[in-house]
């Protein structure tokens, strides 16, 4: 088999064999194709695409290019959650705790920002002695006994991916829905959960500016999920402004444990409820109407609260912060900006608000 005539066959618009895409992702993943040649075929598949089952292969190649995490040890359906992405994103936390609270367990790894979107793992390390790079014994333990976890990626989780990422980012490749969604979905099932939730931001502030594009993203994404054996669910979700009123890792923070007292902003609180019901429901805990009841009653008792700190504790975090936000260490300088006259606001540069903020030195 040769890498001339795989890129050959997509340049010309025909699919890929399982074999043929098992060839291209070792290869590349062990150094043995070069990649000016990758680069020719990324490029083709940009133009072309790709069929269902193309993705469903490639996705599965990349998962196992590296570890692939065993999460039987802990019972349970365990589900995961992921999104693609926004501006004051900072529903891990809340949806996570809400879930473990309920008896569902969430092993969970999860990313740094990404351009102008914040990571998860950056807003966690705000929390003092928080600790993200866990090893997997531990990751597995506080899983059972705590019933969730959140940590940074291993090392070797999924390296196919992170050397086409490289690739495709000085490519001009990065825009292509099937690879975007292999992507995505190759660290998903690396991961080892039972069920995927999709959480598919569209706006101004997302990746996918475009409703159409986020639709077409999400079904390639559910459509993998559905032919490796993953019970995938995607839900649309509006970043044409920031979510909730912070953005910045401390006080995104300060925003979760608002949010999960049920004292936080009503986009915020609504999205987490329909994040978390949806997580439930692929538990198989009842109903969607009856998970997003179950979720709002944990947050109306205190007891997603609870489950929150038990988290962080667990975590090496200092639950001094979450119980008092006032001692988080503050900025030093604090500048009020007022409006010069009356009005309302009716558009968001959402994306400029997230380069202000996550891409300055």
């Amino acid at each position: 088999m040769r890498m001339y005539d795989i890129i050959m066959k997509k340049r010309d618009g025909n699919e890929l064999t399982e074999n043929e895409i098992k060839f291209f992702i070792e290869g590349y993943t062990k150094g043995d194709i070069p990649d000016y040649q990758v680069s020719a075929l990324l490029m083709a598949i940009y133009f072309r695409g790709m069929t269902d089952n193309e993705t469903a292969f490639m996705t599965m190649e990349m998962a196992g290019s590296g570890d692939m995490v065993d999460l039987s040890p802990v019972p349970g359906i365990k589900v995961d959650k992921h999104s693609t992405g926004g501006v004051g994103d900072k529903t891990t936390l809340i949806i996570s705790s809400i879930v473990a609270s309920l008896g569902v367990p969430v092993a969970k790894m999860s990313g740094r920002g990404l351009g102008h979107t914040g990571g998860t793992i950056d807003k966690m390390e705000s929390i003092p002695g928080m600790r993200i790079d866990i090893g997997r014994e531990e990751f597995l333990n506080i899983v059972k006994t705590v019933g969730a976890s959140v940590i940074g990626q291993s090392g070797n989780l999924d390296p196919a991916d992170k050397k086409l990422y490289a690739l495709r980012d000085v490519t001009a490749t990065v825009e292509s829905i099937p690879l975007i969604a292999c992507s995505i979905m190759s660290k998903k099932i690396a991961a080892g959960s039972d069920c995927i939730l999709l959480d598919v931001k569209c706006g101004s502030g997302a990746f996918m500016e475009t409703l159409d594009d986020a639709i077409k993203l999400a079904e390639v994404m559910v459509s993998i999920g559905e032919k490796v054996g993953r019970k995938t669910i995607a839900l649309i979700t509006d970043m044409d402004r920031p979510l909730g009123y912070a953005i910045g890792n401390s006080l995104e923070i300060e925003e979760v444990c608002e949010t999960i007292k049920g004292k936080g902003p009503l986009d915020l609180e609504k999205i987490c409820i329909d994040l978390a019901g949806n997580m439930l429901y692929l538990a198989n805990k009842g109903t969607i109407e009856d998970c997003r009841e179950m979720a709002k009653e944990t947050i109306k008792t205190g007891k997603a609260f609870n489950k929150l700190k038990e988290i962080i504790k667990a975590q090496g975090g200092d639950i001094a912060v979450i119980e008092d936000n006032s001692k988080f260490e503050k900025a030093k300088v604090i500048t009020h900006v007022k409006a010069s006259k009356d009005g309302f606001i009716t558009h968001f540069d959402t994306k400029g608000c997230g380069c202000l903020l996550y891409t300055s030195p």
